[in-house]
């Protein structure tokens, strides 16, 4: 049995200003329909004994520590860097400021 109507799905489409044809109207109901009875499905399934998951496979953090370290010397960077200028990286200018 049908629980959204024709008429439903057209109502909602007018709040939403769709526009549908008939065919596309018979078609979303039937649609949304299949929707409904599964999400009705998963509501019987999911009771308060059944804990509630955000993934089917249980995730673990797969990054390193965070573990403070030394900052990387500015100086050494900066020589391997095209251009440099006062202790910055140098790019070629792209907007059309003022410089």
């Amino acid at each position: 049995m049908s629980t959204l109507s024709r008429d439903e799905v057209a109502r909602v489409a007018g709040l939403a200003r769709i526009d549908l044809t008939p065919d596309e109207l018979d078609r979303l109901a039937g649609e949304l329909d299949v929707i409904v009875e599964s999400v009705a499905r998963v509501s019987e399934i999911a009771t308060p004994d059944v804990p509630a998951t955000s993934h089917p496979l249980p995730l673990t953090n797969v990054f390193r520590a965070d573990v403070p370290e030394p900052p990387v010397d500015r100086d050494a960077v900066l020589a391997a860097a095209p251009a440099a200028r006062d202790g910055k990286f140098l790019v070629p200018q792209i907007l059309g400021e003022d410089a």
